[in-house]
């Protein structure tokens, strides 16, 4: 085991010892540390031989009258002006109508899932997977969730229908993981190796390994018409932007005393909102510069980023807050900002179906808040195993998933 994946290890049983918070300036912001670069495995090769796909997304990429940033073929198309526009209150497709609405949370202390009914608010299931389970990720075709046993080395299948557990499946270090918005690839993010991983999103084969500079690599959001994707990297301070026609890195931008974590567009496509975990609040970075252009301020230890069913609000996890910000998209302001009872620690999860509830992980609390998002009263609280992380929340509105905790489109 690397140092850099023994440190996280270390100091999430730390964590789960002492059930506090541990000092933020030690700490990624999943509660993992800092990886000094020294002790990273040099990266690969940023592609490996390329497929007939690759060929023709190179050649349209490489046009000069199209540029880059030039749509990836294959993406489904962007309705109304909106890029959520397919994602609103109760818009389930064929593939997930018969799911039965759980919450499935990750339990990063240790190695389970636990799964919560929400009529009843109570966990009726749990099961085993990988060590180190990170979030819960639906696939691309809505069909399947995955584990991302990040120590572990591997995915545990989760069938939705069943809400059973498949066989593990053997993955390099997925921290994370994304969809390509053409569904071409699962995009595992190799954390601890700085590498973006592009791999068969069914058999999960290695076909094209992206290496970037910067340490903590952690969350991505796409462009609207999918050409390029944009990834945070917490332990430096930076933004790193990465070609999908052609797999490679051409831009980074470095935010000054920052440390980015999750990453979310607005519903018209020009904004890339940022969370700051040292700077407690959002970056806005403009989608056609790739440069600040605004910065928000939400609260400590801001982390979790989420649009509202109605693509009018954007949602913010203030973690050390024990805090939710509601931001507006179109006034780009402030407009509510709600209080847990007795503070918490709300973490990564997403809304329901009918967007009338935040589900939240409380990562140092080892509890998950259901929040109103009427008014934002804690509507209740389920205790769950140590160090709940990336939980999500099943069924989703969307016609396809780009990965995480279920952000679709």
């Amino acid at each position: 085991m690397s140092a850099t994946r023994w440190n996280r290890l270390a100091l999430t049983c730390a964590v789960v010892a002492t059930g506090v918070g541990l000092a933020v300036g030690t700490l990624g912001g999943d509660g993992r540390a800092a990886k000094p670069r020294a002790h990273v495995a040099p990266a690969g090769p940023n592609s490996h031989a390329p497929t007939p796909d690759t060929e023709a997304r190179r050649s349209l990429a490489l046009n000069p009258a199209l540029g880059w940033s030039a749509p990836l073929p294959g993406m489904p198309p962007v309705l109304d002006h909106n890029i959520y526009a397919a994602t609103g209150a109760g818009m389930l497709s064929p593939a997930v109508r018969a799911d039965p609405y759980r919450i499935y949370v990750p339990e990063s202390g240790g190695s389970a899932v636990d799964v919560i009914d929400p009529s009843t608010m109570q966990i009726v299931n749990r099961f085993t997977t990988g060590r180190n389970p990170q979030h819960v990720v639906p696939s691309y075709d809505l069909r399947t969730l995955y584990v991302t046993n990040d120590l572990g080395n591997s995915l545990t299948p989760i069938n939705p229908r069943t809400t059973l557990p498949g066989r593990t499946i053997p993955v390099d270090d997925p921290y994370n993981m994304y969809y390509t918005p053409d569904g071409h690839y699962a995009i595992v993010v190799a954390e601890a190796r700085r590498h973006l991983d592009f791999r068969d999103p069914h058999t999960f084969a290695l076909r094209h390994r992206v290496a970037v500079d910067c340490a903590g690599v952690d969350h991505i959001d796409f462009a609207a018409n999918g050409g390029y994707l944009i990834a945070t990297c917490e332990f430096s301070g930076q933004l790193v932007k990465v070609n999908l026609h052609t797999f490679s890195v051409v831009d980074y931008l470095h935010l000054d005393g920052s440390s980015p974590q999750d990453i979310k567009l607005d519903p018209t496509g020009t904004v890339f909102y940022v969370a700051d975990r040292f700077r407690g609040g959002v970056w806005e970075i403009s989608a056609a510069t790739f440069r600040p252009i605004g910065f928000i301020k939400t609260g400590r230890d801001a982390h979790g980023l989420y649009p509202s069913r109605d693509a009018k609000y954007l949602y913010v996890t203030n973690r050390r807050s024990g805090s939710v910000t509601v931001i507006d998209f179109a006034t780009r302001k402030i407009v509510k900002v709600w209080h847990l009872p007795g503070g918490g620690s709300p973490d990564m999860g997403n809304t329901s179906p009918d967007g009338k509830v935040l589900w939240l992980a409380g990562r140092y609390s080892s509890r998950v808040y259901a929040i109103s998002t009427v008014d934002g009263h804690l509507i209740g609280s389920v205790e769950v195993g140590p160090s709940p992380h990336g939980l999500c929340v099943w069924p989703q509105p969307g016609r396809y998933s780009l990965g995480h905790t279920g952000v679709t489109r």
